[in-house]
């Protein structure tokens, strides 16, 4: 049992919560027994180890059961020490190091996808693993980080997209002006979420969003500039019918992919 908070073991799991370390060595950090569940369930073969207490590990048997058949190495820690590893305020107990897990843009369009989204300097950790848990929701087939995108592997948006990391693929550091070509190519219409665009309904009833599509989300301050949006293929906005000032990112971006969603299985039933 590792008891000592302050060993060099625990330090260098506890760096991974810096983007330099997770860069340098193509790690990081799983908390919580959701988060490890998950990858479990899905990629077990990208974990390196597991921290777990004694009572997580009774609490936890199931996980623990998949652990040892999944043959991954495990380590049982103190509740000071996983403290010293985590920045959750309750990481319940477990942890894990995992391998980042990028898949290459070349391949998603290889697997002619149907729906994909496009995050362009979405900053806010919260926002962009909410986004992915949205578009693992609504079927979507990949998510595409272009720009300054917040890094997919922050502790925040790996805690946010509870586990959505690992259903499915993403492609990281791409710029739009390699990107947007690319979709195309793969017979995707660009349509950019602004609230410059065409009202949602008048989308809907045209019937276009039932084509293969890739939804822009912009910056959540700025938006999306003027030079990107006359790049895309068309322009929507969601309405807004109450008294709020402006929504949320993710909140739009959850209607605009579930749009698509809607639209390309009532496609498929006609």
């Amino acid at each position: 049992m590792i008891e000592n908070p302050r060993s060099g073991r625990v330090k260098a799991v506890a760096k991974l919560s810096r983007r330099q370390t997770r860069q340098e060595t193509g790690l990081f950090l799983l908390e919580g027994p959701q988060a490890v569940s998950e990858a479990l369930a899905w990629r077990p073969e990208l974990l390196e180890e597991l921290f777990v207490t004694p009572t997580a590990a009774e609490k936890h048997a199931g996980i623990m059961a998949a652990v040892r058949d999944a043959d991954v190495d495990f380590e049982y820690v103190t509740e000071d020490v996983l403290d010293a590893m985590t920045d959750t305020v309750t990481p319940q107990g477990i942890a894990a190091v995992c391998r980042q897990h990028p898949t290459a843009l070349k391949d998603i369009v290889a697997r002619t996808p149907r729906l994909i989204a496009v995050l362009e300097e979405v900053r806010d950790p919260g926002n962009l693993g909410t986004i992915i848990r949205a578009a693992d929701a609504a079927g979507a087939d990949a998510v595409v980080l272009t720009g300054r995108t917040v890094d997919p592997f922050n502790s925040k948006v790996v805690r946010s997209t509870t586990g959505s990391l690992f259903h499915l693929p993403f492609a990281v550091g791409g710029e739009l002006d390699t990107v947007l070509p690319q979709l195309r190519s793969a017979g995707l219409t660009i349509v950019a979420a602004d609230i410059k665009g065409d009202d949602l309904l008048s989308r809907r009833d045209a019937g276009d969003l039932a084509q293969p599509t890739a939804w822009l989300f912009g910056n959540e301050a700025r938006g999306l500039a003027d030079e990107i949006l006359q790049r895309v293929d068309a322009a929507i906005s969601v309405p807004i019918y109450g008294r709020a000032e402006s929504m949320n990112l993710s909140t739009a971006a959850s209607v605009c992919l579930y749009e698509s969603a809607f639209a390309q299985r009532a496609s498929d039933k006609s």
